[in-house]
């Protein structure tokens, strides 16, 4: 079974030796972890595993070689199909053939002016057709259904990341900054970001310094301390929530967490799809207690690191145009604001949790792939990593 562990390592690319494997042979041989499978399982990761980016892999390997890790069976037919299931198949679905059959309303303008006469002209509720505001139809307007360029009323969440406007309150959830990491990649690539300098106040043993004034004081202890070592750098961190951010929450919290613990001076905000005039550091208050994004421009300095985090898909419009936010009437197109922003940082990294290989599907990727000078990055460890090594010139 260990040269089972041994080969699944090899085959997971994780670098494991066969000087390693003799070790964790001779380490069993003398009784280092005798009948507990716990730690057998940190004798072998402190053995084999020499990067912890590759700590989840070994993970991943351990469990299928140990503790035979299979998809969980269900026996129980009788059990009842929950209710959201049913909404589901009331919801439209069509293949990407169909999908392109369908046109666009032509413009914002004309969706905008459509959407008024349909709101002086509707008497009841419709469901599947493709002109009145109503559900499971290919109408620009309503929910459950499909357009390519549609204003979404009355649904819950995303379903095809088209929306040029939403007519709905979103609540969304701050990230949460204590979460426990489940890997540790994050933070070994954030660590390619540092600057150390000594700050404040002498606190720390300068252990050469004290050893060389002992000596030349005859032997009189003579401790000498110096400031702490901290990471000088400094990070503004722009975080794009709710919406399509929705499936990569996890994945952006771990960020956030490893960033606090690895920054001293680490400022951040949220915004939506698009950053325009007002940024925000709680969902919750984000109508009432917004910070203008001229105020943010102002406050930190050029020589913070400005870190985007999003997945850049979202209409054309919330980028190019005054007014095509989906939650409010942005006076100034979103384009302008991100050039601000690039302007005003010139150390900048646009961090996207999409898989690289979607990205071409969506136009707006490369757009604002553009205003940042190409400096989008995936949010995966190679990517993480690109990005740093970008920010430190």
């Amino acid at each position: 079974m260990f040269a089972e562990l041994f080969y699944t390592l090899r085959k997971a690319e994780v670098p494991v030796s066969v000087r390693e494997y003799l070790d964790l042979l001779s380490a069993m041989d003398q009784g280092l972890a005798e009948y507990d499978v716990e730690e057998f399982y940190y004798l072998s990761r402190a053995i084999l595993v020499k990067d912890e980016r590759h700590i989840d892999k070994f993970d991943q390997v351990f469990g299928h070689v140990f503790r035979g890790l299979e998809p969980p069976e269900f026996d129980d037919e009788s059990a009842e199909i929950p209710e959201e299931w049913l909404r589901k198949m009331g919801e439209l679905e069509l293949s990407e053939e169909e999908k392109a059959q369908i046109e666009a309303m032509g413009g914002w303008e004309k969706l905008m002016e459509t959407l008024r006469e349909r709101l002086a002209e509707q008497e009841k509720r419709h469901q599947g057709g493709k002109k009145w505001i109503g559900t499971q139809g290919t109408s620009p307007y309503g929910a459950n259904g499909y357009n390519p360029e549609g204003v979404r009323i009355g649904q819950e969440g995303n379903r095809n990341n088209s929306a040029v406007k939403v007519w709905d309150r979103r609540e969304f959830k701050d990230l949460d900054g204590d979460t426990e990491i489940g890997t540790r990649n994050i933070k070994v690539a954030l660590r390619r970001l540092r600057k150390f300098a000594r700050e404040g106040a002498a606190e720390e043993l300068d252990l050469d310094d004290t050893i060389n004034s002992t000596a030349k004081n005859g032997g009189w202890l003579d401790v000498r301390m110096v400031p702490e070592r901290r990471n000088a750098v400094k990070v503004l961190l722009l975080f794009d929530v709710g919406g399509s951010m929705d499936p990569h929450v996890k994945m952006c919290e771990e960020l956030f967490s490893a960033a606090r613990t690895e920054f001293k001076h680490l400022e951040y905000f949220y915004f939506h799809n698009c950053v325009y005039e007002s940024l925000w550091r709680e969902n919750r208050r984000r109508r009432a207690g917004g910070t203008p994004t001229w105020d943010v421009l102002h406050t930190y300095p050029a020589d913070y690191k400005l870190i985007l985090v999003g997945d850049a898909t979202m209409s054309p419009y919330e980028i190019a145009h005054p007014g095509g936010s989906v939650e409010h009437w942005n006076e100034e197109a979103g384009e302008t604001w991100l050039r601000r922003l690039v302007r005003t940082y010139p150390n900048v990294a646009w961090l996207n949790p999409m898989p690289q290989d979607r990205w071409r599907y969506f136009p707006t990727i490369g757009t604002i792939s553009e205003i940042v000078d190409g400096r989008m990055y995936p949010l995966t460890v190679e990517g993480l990593d690109n990005a740093m090594r970008g920010l430190s010139r």
